[in-house]
């Protein structure tokens, strides 16, 4: 299945996308999100070094995570997330992973987020805690488009837009669910926050991504939107009857 990728530097790269992945992939996007830099063996680098260790501990139990570590100028604030429905083995593999990579990456930036298809992990030198995050985001979409689009969209803002309603009232900000469209078909979504956030900003959160679907995937087959605090992922896939 052939997908594409855009995001805010304006990259655009085939990518394959499947709903059920397994681990082991490298990462499907990340920024470098400031410009301030730290100071190698410094005391920033030391509590971001205790604040990752921090994160692949406390994260894998519930999938999720978040510290902060040090005092002003140095304080570094962190966040890693996997996806409700991966194991607790699966996302302690992803966030080890991603705070590896990250730092291969953007080895000198005091902030920086880095998705995988089983976590994100991101830290900054500010607090964020509770905010939601519209600058760090991409999309993904498959490049094979239906039939019909108009009422195909329709659907899929209804289905993402109810799960949005379940994922607001769970503990993991977290909800999947399907629809059968017809023709043997069926339309699968996921909706996820980051559960630094409150019910309602989260629901706010998904609102607004999914309100950019004629933006990233009018009438895709699949499609993504993924930002630093919540996501969205949809998919038609065959089925058949018992």
């Amino acid at each position: 299945m052939s997908f594409s990728i855009f995001a805010s530097s304006l990259c655009l790269i085939t990518f394959s996308l499947l709903l059920h992945t397994v681990f082991g992939a490298g990462p499907n996007f990340h920024f470098c999100s400031t410009p301030d830099n730290f100071t190698a063996n410094g005391p920033y680098e030391s509590n971001l070094n205790k604040l990752t260790t921090y994160l692949y501990y406390q994260s894998p139990p519930t999938g999720f995570g978040k510290g902060t570590r040090g005092h002003y100028p140095d304080q570094t604030y962190g966040l890693a997330l996997c996806r409700g429905d991966v194991s607790t083995s699966d996302c302690k593999t992803c966030v080890v992973e991603a705070s590896s990579e990250i730092r291969k990456r953007c080895p000198y930036n005091k902030a920086a987020i880095i998705w995988y298809d089983n976590c994100l992990l991101k830290y900054s030198n500010n607090g964020f805690f509770g905010q939601i995050d519209n600058i760090n985001k991409f999309y993904m979409w498959n490049v094979q488009v239906v039939s019909e689009p108009g009422p195909f969209n329709e659907k899929t803002k209804e289905l993402l837009s109810q799960l949005a309603n379940e994922a607001r009232a769970t503990p993991k900000l977290f909800a999947t669910g399907e629809l059968e469209l017809g023709n043997s078909t069926k339309l699968y979504g996921l909706v996820q926050c980051t559960q630094d956030l409150s019910s309602d900003v989260c629901k706010k959160c998904l609102d607004g991504i999914i309100g950019e679907l004629p933006s990233c995937c009018d009438g895709k087959q699949g499609g993504r939107v993924v930002s630093g605090s919540c996501n969205f992922i949809y998919e038609i896939y065959p089925f058949v009857n018992a």
